[in-house]
């Protein structure tokens, strides 16, 4: 199996406290996702639900052409305003394993995401990637740093 890793950093010029606040809440993942995607959290969680490891979220998603997908992560690692990891346990790719790194830098937070995945389906799946798969996700974390900036200003 064919993994893909990609890294993305940003500088946010909140404090840690905010940027935790946000980004571990399930609730916020659709705020940060292009519409396109059509991404509803379906988990029966409140702006109050604190993250923890062990944690389930599902999720629907319209990656392409309007075909709806279940989308299943766990938590698997919390360490509080430091970082968490989550893990597909049922969805589209092979492989998910996503971390999110914060740091407090001066003036804000630098927030690093690092994802390692891979898409199913052997040489078809590599070609998938190829030609729509990694450039969706790219464009995807990269919506994510305007939606960022537009929420919370740029650095």
């Amino acid at each position: 199996m064919k993994t893909y890793a990609l890294k993305f950093k940003q500088n946010i010029p909140i404090s840690l406290d905010e940027a935790w606040d946000f980004f571990s809440s399930p609730l916020n993942l659709e705020k940060i996702t292009p519409a396109d995607m059509r991404f509803v959290v379906t988990s029966d969680y409140t702006a109050n639900t604190k993250m923890y490891a062990g944690m389930i979220i599902t999720y629907k998603i319209s990656p392409l052409a309007g075909i709806k997908l279940n989308w299943m992560t766990e938590i698997t690692h919390v360490q509080d305003k430091q970082y968490f990891v989550d893990e597909q346990r049922f969805g589209p790719y092979a492989l998910w394993h996503h971390q999110h790194h914060f740091r407090e830098i001066a003036g804000g937070v630098e927030m690093t995401d690092i994802l390692n995945y891979a898409i199913p389906f052997g040489i078809v799946g590599r070609l998938t990637n190829k030609v729509y798969v990694g450039k969706k996700v790219k464009d995807i974390f990269d919506y994510r740093v305007k939606a960022v900036e537009e929420l919370f200003g740029k650095m």
